[in-house]
């Protein structure tokens, strides 16, 4: 199991005051070391701000591609990875404008906006204004990459250590990992004739580490004045077999990932997920990311698994849609349809759910789809069967929708 990003959280001022990234930086530093002595592979470190609209002095839309840029810069002098902006808010339409714009000045800056929210609800005016952050972002370089870097957030708290979701809550700096974890489920499988010894191991081997990793981390960030905020045990996957989540499904029993018994799979292992008890933060679910699941994206280039199953599995376990290869012509309303039912599910599920959709350039669905990149497997353009909302649903100011009860 590795350690896919210790997430440091902070206003970084504006205008930008460097020395808070360096002081945060340096605590990220000595855990990073900390977790390699107890054994723990760490693969990034990252910072993450609050909404830039509620940072102790706002950032007007206008000024967020420059703060990206800073930020950026910053992250690099003090080895810093990526850093992540935080959210766009539905009240502030012109904050979802400039995204492209950042994304566009910045190579290691991540991106969201959110579309909906238990305060709030399901905003149809911010989930177009998310469509349409997708599809001009799928153009900012030819191959679509850059929409990596953005989200489409619903129902998702502070402090998740995972990108392109996360963001501050504002106050002191905080701190949380974020595990790559799909493996641990492989190795609760190997020999084994009965799922209730695959729940005992999993529970068992994610309570060890999740205790490990506090026990390496809390005490540094205490010596720092940064708060702890717990583990994001979710299970990320690696495009490899025996790291990939997708394999791990099938050897519990679906036949295939997006044939009926995909959704059994899922809901038990998340079952086992939730069983464990530990300091939890952000996610702590299953991530299902199509080009990042080496299993993931071959089901889906063989069309067995669809965006429809992908927001089936969302409602038992998944954390959303994931790395996403669309149609580089897929039109802005269908994707906004798409945002709709992911934000639809979030609030009556009561769970954080994101959408990170990459329309290809040039590409039409059953297209191969091959980045250089060393996160992503090769797969397939995914078909979108969507059109747009009807008026009544599309003019909505505001749909209230609450939890099941």
């Amino acid at each position: 199991m590795n350690i896919r990003a210790i997430t440091g959280f902070l206003d970084p001022g504006w205008p930008l005051k460097p020395k808070r990234i360096e002081a945060l930086a340096e605590c990220l530093k000595e855990i990073r070391q900390a977790l390699a002595q107890g054994g723990y592979q760490v693969q990034t470190l990252r910072i993450a701000t609050p909404p830039p609209s509620q940072m102790g002095k706002p950032v007007p839309p206008i000024d967020r591609p420059v703060l990206a840029s800073q930020i950026e810069a910053e992250c690099f002098v003090h080895g810093i990875d990526y850093a992540n902006l935080g959210p766009a808010l539905p009240e502030e339409p012109q904050g979802y404008q400039v995204i492209p714009e950042a994304l566009a000045a910045t190579e290691t800056v991540f991106c969201s906006a959110i579309f909906a929210d238990p305060r709030f609800g399901l905003s149809p005016p911010a989930a177009r204004a998310c469509a349409e952050v997708i599809q001009r972002a799928s153009t900012v370089s030819p191959d679509g990459f850059a929409n990596l870097r953005f989200a489409a957030l619903a129902n998702v708290p502070p402090g998740t250590p995972f990108f392109p979701a996360a963001y501050h809550a504002g106050g002191p700096p905080a701190v949380a990992l974020a595990t790559e974890a799909a493996d641990l489920v492989n190795d609760s499988l190997r020999e084994v004739s009965a799922l209730v010894t695959v729940r005992r191991r999993l529970v068992s081997m994610v309570e060890a580490h999740a205790a490990a990793l506090t026990r390496l981390t809390e005490p540094i960030a205490l010596q720092h004045e940064v708060r702890f905020a717990g583990v994001d045990f979710s299970l990320a996957p690696y495009p490899e077999p025996t790291r990939s989540l997708g394999t791990a499904l099938e050897a519990i029993g679906a036949p295939a990932i997006g044939l009926p018994g995909s959704v059994a799979a899922v809901a038990f292992v998340a079952d086992c997920l939730e069983q464990a008890q530990f300091q939890r933060a952000g996610f702590c679910g299953l991530l299902l990311p199509v080009l990042e699941d080496s299993a993931l994206a071959a089901r889906a280039a063989e069309g067995q698994l669809t965006v429809t199953m992908l927001l089936l599995l969302s409602t038992v376990c998944g954390t959303g849609l994931d790395t996403i290869p669309l149609p580089g012509d897929v039109d802005l309303e269908s994707l906004a349809a798409v945002l709709m039912d992911l934000g639809a599910i979030s609030l009556r599920q009561n769970k954080p759910l994101t959408a990170r959709l990459m329309p290809i350039p040039g590409k039409v669905a059953g297209d191969e789809v091959a980045f250089d990149f060393p996160y992503f497997a090769s797969s397939r353009v995914m078909a979108l069967s969507a059109q747009p909302l009807s008026d009544l649903m599309a003019a909505a100011g505001v749909i209230e929708l609450g939890p099941k009860r």
